[in-house]
């Protein structure tokens, strides 16, 4: 019992899901997803299984619309599920049934469906397609945005509790990731959750050039907000300034440079190697 949506970014061809409900863990069961293939969300009374199975159809070639339909037909309590699945060129289908929790129903077009079940109105999975249609940025910016519409149309009308979003690339193994997670008991989940996102972005900007940005920075707690600051600084030649952020650190803890030693053989921080040196 939850609103969801299934996403598709046509410029990049990630493919997202973000949910939220009343239900404790929601983002544990609902959103399913696999680079290049696809992405389904499986709520109302969940039955996990059209997840994964809904993605193997997918990857043996069949249709969202025949994937979804070969799992309805095999489940005895369909009536029940809500399901929505999104292949990889933006083509959706969706299974309300009969027996779902009013007001339960979707909204659906090219690269999107938002769907809902047990919430206020049929204004929360409109005002969701609303949404993401008219917001901008990356796919778990709209998909969040999306959310943010449904709480604002009245949401589950039990109140809110968990909250999660997963994102796909448009190619990759089975098991990777561009955004994965979720908040399992909250007062405000997708408050929550959108903190998350914009600390997931910060970390993965760690990673490697340009580094982290100004606002990226600023969500970063101390210590990472540190070894950010050291890592733009041995990126950039400032050698010196690196030493003297990482000295305080060395003095409290040698191990450190164990660390450092470690970046520099699997050439994770530029110039690490002479970051110890003088």
């Amino acid at each position: 019992m939850t609103y969801s949506i299934v996403g598709r970014d046509p410029e990049t061809g990630e493919l997202g899901v973000a949910v939220q409900s009343r239900a404790f863990n929601t983002g544990a069961a609902v959103p399913w997803g696999a680079p290049g293939i696809g992405v389904v969300a499986t709520q109302s009374f969940t039955e996990r299984s059209y997840g994964p199975l809904g993605l193997e159809l997918l990857r043996a070639g069949k249709s969202a619309e025949q994937a979804l339909d070969e799992l309805v037909t095999a489940d005895d309590e369909s009536q029940y599920r809500q399901v929505a699945i999104l292949d990889a060129e933006g083509r959706a289908a969706v299974h309300v049934g009969e027996a779902c929790i009013p007001a339960a129903g979707y909204a659906s077009s090219d690269d999107f469906s938002a769907q809902a079940n047990m919430v206020a109105s049929e204004r929360v999975w409109k005002s969701m397609a609303e949404a993401f249609e008219r917001s901008q940025g990356p796919l778990e910016e709209r998909l969040l945005d999306a959310l943010d519409a449904a709480e604002a149309a009245g949401g589950d009308w039990r109140g809110r509790q968990a909250a999660g979003i997963l994102v796909v690339g448009a190619e990759g193994e089975a098991w990777e990731r561009e955004v994965d997670l979720r908040v399992d008991d909250h007062p405000e989940p997708v408050a929550e959750l959108r903190r998350l996102v914009r600390l997931g972005r910060a970390y993965r900007a760690m990673r490697g050039p340009p580094g982290p940005s100004a606002d990226d920075l600023e969500v970063l707690p101390e210590l990472d907000r540190l070894w950010a600051q050291i890592y733009m600084a041995t990126a950039t030649g400032k050698l010196d300034e690196a030493r003297e952020r990482l000295r305080p650190l060395l003095e409290a803890e040698p191990r450190w440079g164990d660390f450092v030693r470690a970046l520099a053989e699997r050439e994770l921080l530029p110039n690490a190697d002479k970051l110890l040196e003088g």
